[in-house]
């Protein structure tokens, strides 16, 4: 199945460079190219794309309002919005997960990393940049309120999940692959991979990257501030 990737970014020379990485792959095809949120959303629709790599500033709508707007519409479910930013420390990304964002990669990535976000966040996998460290969504959503970053509405929906959700939450929470968590829980991937599905679907969230932001806003994984 080949993936439908939709670039958005104000600067035209990006844009070229980031269609002519994505048409050589011969798993993915640029479906179209905007130059502004507003724009980026009337694409995604229009082209049904797969995967969205948004610049998150941008004049008038910029990439966070188009995320939220993404992610707000059924019918757009399917959307994975990928944010690509040049500052990988920019309180506006964690904005951008709350939003529903699948997750972030800096702009000096290398290619092999881009490409590999794509097919990551296609799958529903995308968290963070190889770069970003496993604590620093962590970080930013204890800096981003102003508070202790815990929300009791999430708090209780948590009681929803089996003990051994919860286990797997904490592991994705940490950063760690279906297969990282199998070996730490010792069990097989495919459970893993159940467990997670279970748990996105109990607490209402796109992907990985929402469970995440979820983790921590709950208070059930504490920030690591070090």
């Amino acid at each position: 199945m080949t993936i439908r990737v939709l670039l958005a970014d104000d600067q035209a020379l990006l844009r070229s460079a980031f269609r002519v990485l994505v048409d050589s792959e011969p798993d993915m095809e640029v479906v179209g190219e905007a130059c502004d949120g507003a724009e980026a959303v009337r694409l995604a629709k229009e082209h049904t794309a797969d995967v969205v790599l948004m610049d998150i500033r941008m004049p008038g709508t910029d990439g966070l309002a188009a995320t939220r707007m993404i992610s707000a519409d059924p019918s757009l479910a399917q959307v994975r919005v990928v944010i690509l930013t040049t500052f990988e420390v920019d309180d506006y990304v964690v904005q951008a997960l709350r939003a529903g964002a699948s997750g972030f990669l800096g702009k000096g990535s290398e290619p092999e990393e881009l490409l590999n976000a794509i097919r990551v966040a296609a799958g529903g996998d995308a968290l963070l940049s190889p770069v970003a460290t496993k604590g620093l969504i962590a970080r930013f959503l204890a800096q981003g309120d102003g508070d202790d970053g815990r929300d009791p509405a999430l708090s209780e929906r948590l009681g929803a999940l089996t003990g051994r959700e919860r286990e797997v939450l904490v592991q994705v929470a940490g950063g760690h692959s279906n297969d990282e968590i199998a070996e730490r829980l010792t069990v097989s991937p495919l459970t893993v991979k159940t467990h997670v599905n279970r748990a996105m679907a109990k607490l209402g969230a796109r992907d990985r990257a929402q469970l995440v932001v979820i983790a921590y806003e709950s208070g059930l994984v504490r920030p690591r501030m070090d």
